[in-house]
């Protein structure tokens, strides 16, 4: 056995999930407890209880990392609570005045987290020109006369140059000293309301993320692990504490993306489709070269549309703990008192599928008047999946589905539109497995000349190229090991030289740590 283990841990909506692996990947422990009110508590309890299954005395102690994936920043947003206020601040006139910044965001999480907004003279062209030259003077007076917890700083096509917004966050240094600043070119992608609301739910998230580092520090320190800490991003790798710190946003996303990750691992396929069924529902996704696809949209999150990376991901109402006849209700964490194979009274798609034959779970017997209702409720849920297989394979029948997650047993020995089933070993905790095995990533995007073809086009895409890496060297990943996992080029049109968008994904293990 390797001397060095990590956990991996992954809070869901009704399961936290935690593992405990090896050096050679190997599972050692694993446990799953309900997800508490405060998200903390049931990390703690999932955490404790998996160190309590290793195989001998006294393995705790070989922990070197742990790896979190968690919706603290979502439960964060979704509930308007612990947000930071932000000094919104946006490189745009004249050219973008007729839409304020934050002007389509529901009004309670506008008055949550806008301290103040603000448009000022700067900003570029899609080639890379300036639209005017940035007005440091509005930038001092701004900030000067806005306190807030930390500013979101936006540039009109900034991702095509940095130059503006990293001048304003060197103004804001020297003016008021080391408050948090995000920047819009390291978060989102082109598309200036999009990636101004991500950078501003980046910056009003500080405090959470924040807050839910010290909780994991201090549950770690209770048990005596001094270990390195590392949280699971969207796109299914990971980011050091330091890394977090500055983009926790980007740990929106993160459970989906663990899953599909961990299935990748168990199931030793790369290209196929996945459901991972929990308690409340079930979600699909489609694994390209061992990573989640992403979504090709914008991605709303509290009633805020963003444009930074995500899985692409169908969620259906059936889960473990769907209530036969309520559907899209579920009982959640309550599954184990409320279930009728549990001694309850209320009918679950647990209770159709032991009735089914296809799990032995719960300590009664079915009982035989429901027998009938519950059939029906299975007819319907396997006509669920198969037309949500049917809206992700986009017609491909070749794929394999790999069934994860706690309520795997729901699903049918045969899924139309997918080749065969497959069900992994610890199946139950494949996500808490993706956020133990996944990488270190990183991204950048930019624009580059589609004209000529020469030195200086491969000389930029070599340099956006570099700066991925760097970006997953940062993450954590070790820099002898990065390797470019993603390269695209997308035209961009209407425009007086052609361009393309690109977009360059780095990704590269940790480095291994002697026990």
């Amino acid at each position: 056995m390797s001397l060095a283990l990590r956990v991996g841990i992954d809070v869901g909506g009704t399961n936290t999930d935690a593992v405990v692996l090896d050096d050679d990947d190997r599972v050692l422990a694993a446990a799953k407890r309900p997800t508490s009110p405060d998200v903390t508590e049931g990390l703690r309890a999932a955490l404790d209880a998996v160190l309590a299954e290793l195989p001998e005395p006294g393995l705790e102690k070989r922990v070197k990392r742990v790896m979190l994936g968690t919706t603290h920043a979502t439960n964060a947003i979704l509930e308007r609570r612990a947000l930071g206020r932000v000094a919104v601040l946006r490189l745009g006139a004249p050219a973008t005045t007729s839409v304020p910044p934050l002007s389509e965001w529901p009004d309670d999480l506008r008055d949550t987290v806008a301290a103040g907004t603000a448009i000022v003279r700067g900003g570029y062209f899609v080639d890379g020109r300036e639209i005017a030259p940035l007005d440091v003077d509005a930038v001092r007076r701004f900030v000067a006369a806005t306190p807030a917890d930390a500013i979101a700083v936006t540039g009109v096509f900034s991702p095509a140059s940095a130059d503006q917004e990293n001048r304003v966050a060197e103004v804001i240094r020297a003016e008021i000293g080391d408050v948090p600043v995000s920047l819009s070119h390291e978060i989102g992608s082109l598309g200036l309301l999009e990636r101004e609301n991500a950078t501003v739910l980046n910056a009003a998230l500080y405090g959470v993320a924040r807050d839910v580092t010290a909780a994991l520090r201090e549950a770690l320190a209770a048990r005596g692990l001094d270990v390195e800490t590392y949280f699971a991003q969207n796109d299914g790798t990971l980011m050091a504490v330091d890394y977090a710190a500055r983009y926790p946003v980007l740990t929106i996303g993160s459970g989906p993306a663990n899953s599909l990750r961990g299935a990748a691992y168990l199931s030793g396929v790369t290209d196929a489709i996945v459901a991972d069924v929990g308690g409340t529902s079930t979600d699909l996704g489609v694994l390209a070269g061992g990573f989640p696809r992403e979504s090709a949209a914008a991605v709303e999150i509290g009633g805020v549309a963003t444009n930074f990376r995500m899985p692409d991901i169908l969620s259906i109402a059936l889960g473990g703990g769907t209530i036969v006849g309520a559907e899209p209700r579920s009982v959640g964490y309550r599954i184990g008192t409320e279930a009728l194979v549990f001694g309850g009274s209320t009918p679950t798609m647990t209770d159709a599928a032991v009735a089914a034959g296809r799990g032995d779970v719960g300590i009664h017997p079915v009982p035989g008047e429901w027998r009938e209702r519950l059939a029906r409720a299975v007819r319907r849920a396997d006509e669920a999946v198969a037309d949500a297989v049917d809206r992700v394979t986009l017609g491909r029948v070749d794929r394999p589905l790999v069934a994860v997650g706690g309520g795997a047993f729901l699903l049918a020995a045969e899924v139309p539109g997918v080749c065969e089933v497959i069900r992994p070993a610890h199946a139950e905790v494949a996500n808490a497995v993706g956020a133990a095995i996944a990488l270190a990533g990183g991204r950048f995007e930019t624009i580059v000349s589609a004209s000529g073809g020469g030195s200086s086009r491969a000389t930029l895409i070599d340099n956006a190229k570099e700066e991925a890496a760097a970006r997953a060297v940062a993450a954590g990943a070790d820099p002898a090991s990065v390797q470019i996992v993603e390269l695209s080029e997308i035209p961009l049109s209407y425009l007086p030289e052609p361009a393309v968008r690109l977009h360059v994904k780095a990704a590269g293990p940790l480095a291994r740590q002697a026990g």
